[in-house]
């Protein structure tokens, strides 16, 4: 499907204002939309052809700045030690609540747009991963896929390190795909095995995989990358949206 222009919003929030980048089919009509949160680096081109390849299925991609509150709108970190220290030192400072503040702020932005059916899901890598579980606790979220989430099973997300995703799981209503990498240090066996008890105990809707991957497989760039994993495990998150969000009105 041909996408339109990349398209950039300015939401309000609690904690500032919020760039949100915007992609979407060029085809007139409505489209569910997707909340797609990014890993520790911001917008980077990865992220963007991820955006790209789902939004061509019909998907109205929202993808926020997350560290709004510390970076110029438009900053991006680069892919090496210096970014990755800046990236893990923003989110560690960043406040829970402006965390899932900007969730709310981007799933209203998505039900107020006229290209928008209002059905709702999220994706999300790395620490996006970890974001996008906790958007799958909003009640209008429907559908949600979380790639090797980071601080899920430490409970250490945002200032002070202390979350409350897994507490909080409850509040789950739609379906989830959780995807890990085997040979990924971040999340480690007893780690997912943490997480994989929790869903269980809850008896939550979820498909789980762990595939041979190391961390920041899904990325089309650095030695880690792989194709193969990459293509089913899209195939795998489209069939998820498609069947919990519907097709639109193209």
């Amino acid at each position: 499907m041909i996408l339109a222009p990349h398209e950039f919003v300015t939401l309000d929030t609690p904690y500032g204002p919020m760039r949100t980048h915007i992609v979407r089919p060029a085809a007139p009509g409505k489209y569910p939309g997707l909340v797609f949160y990014s890993e520790i680096f911001q917008i980077t081109e990865p992220i963007r052809r991820t955006a790209a390849l789902l939004a061509g299925h019909g998907y109205v991609v929202a993808m926020p700045e997350i560290y709004h509150e510390f970076l110029p709108a438009g900053e991006v970190l680069a892919y090496d030690q210096a970014g990755s220290d800046v990236g893990n030192k923003y989110k560690y400072e960043k406040e829970l609540a402006s965390y899932d503040a900007d969730t709310r702020a981007v799933l209203d932005h998505l039900k107020s747009r006229e290209d928008c059916t209002g059905q709702l899901g999220a994706i999300g890598i790395c620490l996006g991963g970890h974001l996008s579980f906790r958007a799958a606790m909003e009640p209008d979220v429907r559908a949600t896929v979380c790639f090797y989430g980071t601080d899920i099973h430490k409970g250490s997300l945002g200032k002070g390190q202390s979350d409350d995703s897994l507490a909080r799981a409850a509040e789950i209503k739609g379906e989830l795909l959780m995807i890990w990498g085997r040979q990924d240090p971040h999340i480690p066996l007893e780690g997912r095995r943490i997480v994989l008890a929790r869903l269980d105990e809850l008896n939550l809707r979820f498909a789980w995989h762990e595939v041979n991957g190391a961390h920041a497989f899904m990325r089309d760039e650095g030695a880690r990358y792989d194709p193969e994993l990459a293509m089913h495990l899209y195939r795998e998150t489209l069939d998820l949206f498609h069947r919990s969000l519907g097709a639109g009105d193209r």
